[in-house]
């Protein structure tokens, strides 16, 4: 079993940056990809950006150029650099690993973007 814990959010202005945290611990070996979702009020959980084992990564179209995904294996760590932060970028942010037996998240955190 996989246990994720994400920190780092908060209040930014328009145009400034937050990064986020995601700490693995457990059977991380078990982890192929892991990822960051968010969710707004009233709308659906959406993806925001994953990374493979392999290093890969993907990003949701309105958050290319904007927002970067990043790991450090030694930390166990996921990190999710955000630049150019826009109030639609406002919503709870979810950590996701995608494991052999199954899918974990973690508690999210509060990114609210406003001036």
């Amino acid at each position: 079993q996989v246990q994720l814990v994400e920190s780092g959010g908060g209040l930014v202005q328009p145009g400034g940056s937050l990064r986020l945290s995601c700490a693995a611990s457990g059977s991380i070996f078990t982890i192929s990809s892991t990822g960051w979702y968010r969710q707004a009020p009233g709308k659906q959980r959406e993806l925001v950006a994953t990374i493979t084992r392999g290093g890969n990564t993907n990003y949701a179209d309105s958050v290319k150029g904007r927002f970067t995904i990043s790991r450090d294996n030694v930390k166990n760590t996921v990190y999710l650099q955000m630049n150019s932060l826009k109030p639609e970028d406002t919503a709870v942010y979810y950590c996701n690993a995608d494991t052999w037996v199954g899918s974990s998240w973690g508690q999210g955190t509060q990114v609210t973007v406003s001036s």
